[in-house]
Formats: structure tokens, C-alpha cells, sequence
């Protein structure tokens, strides 16, 4: 179970909700607001000035160990 740049925040959440925590840590303090569980990884990374890929990879290696 991975997630890629396109996968939405929603979905993420979905596979395992302990991701929350690495996307308020990026500033995403709305995660349970419609319009965030419907945005992309890559879009809320534009959004909050942060590395889509180093998320990604942040996010995989927790799934990975969880």
C-alpha cells in the first residue's frame, strides 16, 4: 500500500488514518474539511510550500513500517 503524488488526501486517510499526523506537520490543520479530503498530495503540497515527492516518500515509509 503506497501513495503516490496524485493520490487524494481522503484516500490517504483512508489506507491508514496515522498519516494525519505528517500532514498537520506540513500546516494541514483542515484535514477534515471537504475541500482537503477531495485535493490531490501534490495540489495540498503547492498549497502549503512543501516537496510533493519528499511527502511522499515521508508518508510510504510510515505505511511501510505500519
Amino acid at each position: 500500500m503506497q501513495v503516490t503524488k496524485e493520490t487524494l488526501i481522503g484516500e490517504a486517510l483512508e489506507m491508514n488514518a496515522g498519516i494525519a499526523p505528517i500532514l498537520m506537520g506540513i500546516g494541514m490543520h483542515c484535514l477534515g474539511c471537504p475541500s482537503s479530503q477531495g485535493e490531490s498530495i501534490a495540489d495540498a503540497c503547492m498549497v502549503h510550500g512543501v516537496d510533493a515527492d519528499e511527502l511522499v516518500k515521508k508518508i510510504n515509509d510510515f505505511l511501510a513500517e505500519n
